[in-house]
Order: C-alpha cells, then sequence, then structure tokens
C-alpha cells in the first residue's frame, strides 16, 4: 500500500523536508537519503560559508582574472544573468556586496545603515560586470570587491535538482520543501493533487487560501519572516538591489512555475518591482503565475490564478 514517508533535514542553512510516495519505508530512506546527498552536494558548491566553494573562488578573484567553474556553476551563472535581463537587474546575484556587512536582521538592529556607505557599496553590484567565457567555461567579476552570492535561486536549484534525482530513482511522487520553496510531482498516497497552503503574511501558520498541484512549484518571499523595525517602520529581509534598501509596501509574493528554481528567482524581483510592473512582467511569461499581498491585505495575481 502506497504511503508518504517524510524526513525534516537541515540543509544550506533552512529547514527542508523531503517526502516520497512508497510502498515501503526502508525503500524510501534510501530515496531520501540520496535526496538529501544530492542538497549537500549542491550546497558545498555554492555556499559563502567554506572558502574552498565555487562561489567563493569566483569571489576571491574579483577584479583580478577569470576563473574556470564546474560546468553546473556557469552554467546556474548563465541562468541567473538570464533571469537578471527579464526583471531589468531586479534579480541580481553580485548583490553580495551590499548584503551581510550592512544589514543586520537579528532584531537587535537599530538603525539604518549610513545612505553614503550603502551607496559605494552599491557601485559593486551590476549583474552586467559578471562576463561569462562560454568556451573556457570562466567567470570574471570585473570589479574588485564585487561579490556573487546564490541566495535568490539556490534553494529552488537545490529543490529542483533533487526533485530530478528522484525521478530517475523512479520515484513517481513526492515534494522537496526547502523552507517554503517547494516542488512537487505526481499525487499524494491517497490518489489526489498535493495541496498546498498560501501563507497569510498577518500569521505564517495559518494559510488564508489552499491549493491543488501537481508537477507544480512554489516559491514565497514574505517580509513576515525576517523584519527589523526602525523607529516604527517595518524593513524586510528583502534587499533591493538598485537601491541597497529593503523592500516595503509588499507583505508576500507567493510564485508558481512547473519549475523550482525560476519560482524562487522570480520571487524576489516581483516583491520588489512594484505591483503593476510586477503582475505585467508576470502575465508575458509563459507557466509563471504569482498572488501579491500588499501592507494594505489587498491580494493582486496574475491572469491565470484561480485560488479558492
Amino acid at each position: 500500500m502506497l504511503r508518504e514517508f517524510r524526513r525534516p533535514e537541515k540543509l544550506m542553512g533552512n529547514a527542508f523536508e523531503i517526502t516520497v510516495v512508497r510502498d515501503d519505508g526502508e525503500d524510501a530512506l534510501l530515496h531520501i537519503d540520496a535526496a538529501v546527498q544530492e542538497i549537500r552536494r549542491i550546497e558545498k558548491l555554492l555556499t559563502t560559508f567554506n572558502d574552498k566553494s565555487e562561489t567563493n573562488r569566483i569571489n576571491r578573484k574579483a577584479g583580478l582574472y577569470p576563473v574556470k567553474t564546474v560546468p553546473e556553476v556557469f552554467d546556474l551563472i548563465e541562468r541567473s544573468l538570464r533571469i537578471s535581463s527579464i526583471t531589468d537587474g531586479y534579480f541580481d546575484i553580485s548583490y553580495g556586496g551590499i548584503d551581510k556587512s550592512l544589514w543586520n536582521f537579528d532584531r537587535g538592529m537599530k538603525r539604518l545603515p549610513d545612505p553614503e556607505i550603502i551607496k559605494e557599496h552599491l557601485k559593486l553590484v551590476n549583474y552586467k560586470n559578471i562576463l561569462l567565457d562560454r568556451n573556457d567555461e570562466t567567470v570574471f567579476l570585473k570589479e574588485k570587491g564585487m561579490r556573487i552570492g546564490f541566495g535568490g535561486i539556490g534553494k529552488g536549484y537545490a529543490a529542483e535538482m533533487a526533485k530530478r534525482l528522484l525521478q530517475k530513482r523512479g520515484v513517481s511522487s513526492g515534494i522537496v520543501n526547502a523552507s517554503g520553496d517547494l516542488t512537487t510531482w505526481g499525487n499524494q498516497a491517497n490518489g489526489k493533487p498535493w495541496t498546498v497552503g498560501i501563507a497569510d503574511p498577518e500569521n505564517a501558520a495559518q494559510p488564508f487560501s489552499y491549493m491543488n498541484i501537481t508537477d507544480m512549484a512554489v516559491a514565497t518571499s514574505g517580509t513576515y519572516e525576517k523584519f527589523v523595525i526602525i523607529n516604527g517602520k517595518k524593513y524586510s529581509h528583502t534587499i533591493n538591489p538598485k537601491t541597497g534598501m529593503p523592500v516595503s509596501g509588499v507583505k508576500s509574493v507567493t510564485m508558481f512555475c512547473p519549475n523550482a528554481e525560476i519560482a524562487d528567482a522570480m520571487a524576489t524581483p516581483v516583491s520588489i518591482m512594484g505591483i503593476e510592473s510586477a503582475l505585467d512582467m508576470v502575465n508575458q511569461i509563459n507557466h509563471l503565475e504569482c498572488i501579491i499581498i500588499d501592507d494594505q491585505d489587498r491580494i493582486y495575481s496574475s491572469q491565470n490564478i484561480n485560488f479558492k
């Protein structure tokens, strides 16, 4: 009899949960093990917390010379640059220059960073200065001090790769949930589609709506997860790569797409670029949908969404 086997696991600094539908528990655990190993492998390539990672190898030579990287990372950077160009730079993996040093969302932060310092750091954020050479598979960060990071796409990429590995191993139904960015395929053990809750920004534990999905990825970007309040104003942990400032005005964005990497990558720009421009962009992209909730709890959705 088919059952759902689940395992929570801390990976990439996030709470992951892997679910497979099988009729045998031992067999299910072997598949989950393989998926966990795959995510760990990707984390090792992309992390900024390990000197030997591909990300840090590339960052160390910024402004000096091109770095030959593994095909997988080269391809991920190439796809990231494509998303940057589609989103007019609101998605930008070179945000690494502003990220950690200025904004620390541990609630201990009492004042905004100095605008002049932000301006200095912003000079290093420009995806057009990430130069790729397809023949040599090299990556060159043109400016000294530039840094790339995969925080906006890495979890989705890992979820997508874990799903593909499981499918290759003959797992015909499951979910890889990367801390709220999740990808589903097949059906539940009872044969019904998977049901996902759309988080309510005021109460993350209490969804305001449910959707039935299969062979679909969902990614959510919300200000309710990490933020600080300074002088009575709420600043979310999503940083606009063009201003170096946190986003305000939007409480949450939920993206739907068959591919978890794209859903993850699109959640950030959609929450930054302004609701009208965001909906306009999403409506022009095939197989991409979104739900946006603004600070006044108004709900906006792209044209093909029907939620109950």
